[in-house]
């Protein structure tokens, strides 16, 4: 005895769900894809933040380039110093004989740019005035870079150690490249982005910046 075929309605309303779990997988796949890429590109920011290239007593460069942070008038905040301070001790240590620090005012009523507060930190820590550079007009982390390139052109110096936080570290180092500065990384050994909470928001905007820089064009 032959089966007969379903009614026309049920084998629409078939059709219809089969349709609908087809799509449902489909966006599920691509929700995975989308997730590991993510992941990918997070565990890169913190593979390249864990490797500091300027281990090593034979490592030399012409220059040391901390990147700018906040400043509170004449006072670096706890990140800036912590960068501050490691680009100090690679200077004492003989890594390079000139430090640059980068930043500008931080807003219109500020008295000092970022880079004159690190200046004035490091002279007080010991290293001579000559040893140092800055530039005042930078806001951000492209134009710490592409400011620091600039006087690395004008005083001939070819090769620099660029130091700033952990997480920081991959998109300074593709900055890098872009504006022509030939560098090593040089992560702070600790950072002031300490707990889960203000360490997982700074990985997130990383990753965010990731992609932007992928799409925006920058001048």
């Amino acid at each position: 005895m032959t089966r007969s075929a379903p009614p026309p309605l049920i084998q629409r309303a078939s059709g219809r769900r089969r349709k609908k779990r087809g799509a449902f997988v489909w966006l599920w796949r691509l929700f995975l894809v989308l997730l590991l890429w993510l992941c990918g590109v997070a565990l890169y920011i913190v593979h390249v933040g864990g490797r500091d290239e300027a281990v090593g007593d034979k490592i030399r460069a012409d220059a040391i380039v901390v990147l700018g942070a906040a400043a509170y008038d004449a006072r670096p905040s706890p990140v800036f110093e912590e960068r501050i301070r490691h680009g100090i001790d690679l200077y004492k240590r003989g890594r390079a004989s000139t430090l640059i620090f980068t930043g500008g005012f931080g807003g219109s009523g500020a008295r000092f740019s970022e880079s004159q507060v690190g200046r004035r930190y490091a002279q007080r820590q010991g290293v001579p005035a000559r040893a140092i550079l800055i530039e005042t007009v930078s806001r951000n982390t492209r134009e710490n870079l592409r400011e620091a390139a600039k006087l690395m052109r004008q005083k001939r110096l070819r090769r620099a150690i660029v130091v700033s936080d952990p997480l920081h570290m991959a998109r300074a180092l593709r900055i890098c490249a872009e504006v022509g500065i030939a560098c090593l990384g040089s992560p702070t050994p600790t950072s002031r982005y300490r707990s889960f909470d203000t360490r997982w928001r700074f990985l997130a905007s990383e990753v965010y910046f990731f992609h932007r820089d992928l799409f925006v064009r920058h001048r």
